[in-house]
Parts: C-alpha cells; sequence; structure tokens
C-alpha cells in the first residue's frame, strides 16, 4: 500500500509515522524546517502511550512520489481549492483521497440520499473549485479525534486519541475503506469503518462550531467557556442549531449537548485551533466550521440565530486579522 501525506503537519506527520510503523510505504510532503528535521532524522514521536521514531521518505515535490494508493490530507480545509500542484501528481486511476478536515467536507451532499443530493455547498467548494482538484468520487471521509502538536521540527507531541474514523459518503463498506482501516490499525491507530460517518462529522462539529469562534472572539479557553454561565448558554443554544441544521439534512447524531459539554469542560485550559490561529496570525479556519454550517441552514429553512451572530462576529474577525 502507497499512502502520500499532503501537509505533514501535527496530524499528519502524526499519521503517517503510524502507518510507516505498520508497514506501509509512506510520502510525507512537508515544508522549510519541519522537511529538513524528518529528512534527517525522521518523525519522532512523543506520546503517553510510547514514544516512537518513523523514518518515512518526505519531500516537498510530490512528482518525486507518482501515483499512490491513498493521499492523506492534513492541509486545512479552506487550502484544498489550491492545492492542486501538491495533489494532481499523486493521483492515478484508482486513488483514493482522505481529508483528515475539520467541519463540513466539500463532498457532503455526494451520494446523500434525499433532497439535496448532489448540492455544492459554497463555502467549502467555492465556483466547484474544490470538486475540480479533488472530485468527490474519490473522497473517503475522515473524522479526527487525536490531538497533537509539533513539539519542535520533526518532533510530534501526540497528546490524546488514537481515534481516526472513516466512511464512504455512500455509506457502502467498500474495499478501499477496509484496507486503509487495517493500515492504520497495524499503526496502532483506532480506524473504524462506519457506515454513517456523517453523524461523527455532526458530534465532533458540534464542539467545533461552538468553541471555537467563541475562544477566538473572547481569547478564553474551552473550561473558561463552559464555566461562564453566559457563554455556556451561548454555547448550547449554538449545539442545539447545529442538531437541527443536521436533522434536516437527515443525520441525527446520538449525544447529549450536556455529553458534549462534560466533554469539553474536561479538557481543561485548551486553547482551541481556531484561537491558536487567531494568535499565530494564520486563516481562520471558519468556511467549513461555521460558514458551511449557516449555508446549510440557508438551504434548509433553519433558523439557527445564534449561529448566525456568532458567524457574523467572527467572520468580521477574521477579515480584520486578513487586513
Amino acid at each position: 500500500m502507497k499512502i502520500a501525506v499532503v501537509g505533514a503537519g501535527a496530524i499528519g506527520a502524526y499519521v503517517g509515522a503510524a502507518l510507516h510503523r505498520g508497514g506501509a510505504e509512506v510520502h510525507l510532503i512537508a515544508r522549510r524546517d519541519h522537511l529538513r528535521a524528518i529528512q534527517q532524522n525522521g518523525v519522532r514521536v512523543l506520546s503517553p502511550r510510547g514514544d516512537f521514531t518513523a523514518h518515512p521518505h518526505a519531500t516537498d515535490d510530490p512528482n518525486e512520489i507518482g501515483p499512490v494508493d491513498y493521499v492523506f490530507l492534513g492541509l486545512k480545509a479552506h487550502s484544498y481549492a489550491t492545492s492542486g500542484a501538491l495533489i494532481t501528481p499523486l493521483l492515478g486511476e484508482h486513488t483514493a483521497v482522505v481529508a483528515g478536515q475539520n467541519g463540513i467536507p466539500w463532498w457532503y451532499f455526494h451520494q446523500l440520499k434525499g433532497p439535496y443530493e448532489g448540492r455544492r455547498i459554497e463555502a467549502v467548494d467555492p465556483g466547484g473549485a474544490t470538486s475540480e482538484v479533488l472530485p468527490p468520487q474519490r473522497a473517503i471521509g475522515c473524522v479526527v479525534y487525536p490531538a497533537t502538536v509539533i513539539e519542535s521540527p520533526g518532533v510530534i507531541r501526540h497528546l490524546e486519541g488514537t481515534r481516526f474514523s472513516i466512511g464512504e459518503p455512500g455509506g457502502e463498506l467498500s474495499d478501499r475503506c477496509t484496507a486503509l482501516s487495517e493500515a492504520m490499525i497495524a499503526g496502532g491507530l483506532k480506524c473504524p469503518v462506519e457506515e454513517n460517518l456523517r453523524d461523527d462529522i455532526w458530534i465532533k462539529l458540534m464542539g467545533n462550531a461552538a468553541f471555537n469562534p467563541i475562544s477566538a472572539l473572547t481569547r478564553a479557553t474551552m473550561v473558561d467557556i463552559c464555566r461562564h454561565p453566559s457563554t455556556r448558554t451561548m454555547v448550547t443554544r449554538v449545539m442545539e442549531e447545529i442538531l437541527d441544521v443536521a436533522a434536516r439534512v437527515g443525520s441525527r447524531p446520538d449525544i447529549s449537548i450536556e455529553k458534549r459539554l462534560r466533554g469539553a469542560e474536561g479538557v481543561g485550559h485548551h486553547k482551541t485551533s481556531m484561537l491558536q490561529d487567531l494568535e499565530a496570525g494564520k486563516q481562520l479556519e471558519l468556511d467549513a466550521i461555521v460558514t458551511a454550517v449557516v449555508e446549510m441552514a440557508d438551504i434548509t429553512g433553519a433558523e439557527a440565530p445564534t449561529l448566525r451572530t456568532v458567524h457574523a462576529a467572527t467572520d468580521l474577525l477574521a477579515r480584520t486579522v486578513a487586513a
């Protein structure tokens, strides 16, 4: 099995190192100091489950790699539409693309039975640009649960979690999903193949769409947001509205809002990825996490007043930072 990881950052390098440890042929596409460190010393993973080092091939030129069986995307979703130069050389006739992204994926309505089947979500597929680079029929959905950070170039700190849930947009238990799951498990990861992966997407999105923008707006950690009565109420309302939108497109994830809040509070004084990006001066990952949900509310006729308010404020913040 030949796998390329495009965007071998914290999650991508962790996945690549695990897959390589499990016996897959892995190629990492990384940049600058991180790339040089991996080329010289491999990927060093520091984990409560045991430290290890893997030495997969690493490059910044996908033409060195050629077509692969799977492309794992470790990029932020807002960069997919412009990533053709990195991805196209890796695509063969049967190459599958596994997007380890947060939020609503560009393929969401692909093969989804019902009134919205085949609908394009502009926020994550502007003008069809993402689908042009990443045709939806290549997509294997992936919900990423582990938390990792780049401690230093070439060194990944694995904080918690090993689960990468995957699934076909059409819900079938395909050979390509089964093979990928087996490779991930061989590398020490959990990788269930889900028939209803969209439910997993909404469960994770409940937290991301509520906590990420509020954290960026307030500079507060997740536990701070949970323990402040007014923001806890705001998060609860956002989650209620997200579940309403999910139901309107056919998903009813089996999780309570209170359980989701307890889980977030249990994380402690953790800065969300959006707050970390804000502090680092990076583009906020707003389109897939919040804007797409607002667009889906428009499509389905959901009111979602709290979500729309939070989105408006965070969208202005993102534009102010980018200016």
